[in-house]
């Protein structure tokens, strides 16, 4: 009786691993995640890229308004 009850519960632990549904949640997670710590490591890069972006775009504004 009890090689029964583990052949069932090993059944439904099979099946339990062999559904994806949940996957594509935790892919998204993950790679907010990742996406996040690019952002934390290249703050000072990213925040001077901008800054010189914007200093172009004011500069070159600047120009066609004269």
């Amino acid at each position: 009786m009890q090689r029964k009850e583990n052949a069932g519960k090993l059944k439904g632990f099979k099946t339990f691993l062999q559904e994806e549904e949940g996957m594509g949640t935790v892919e998204i997670i993950l790679i907010i995640v990742v996406l996040i710590g690019l952002v934390i490591i290249f703050k000072t890069q990213l925040r001077s890229l901008v800054n010189t972006v914007f200093e172009k775009i004011t500069s070159d504004s600047n120009t066609v308004m004269s």
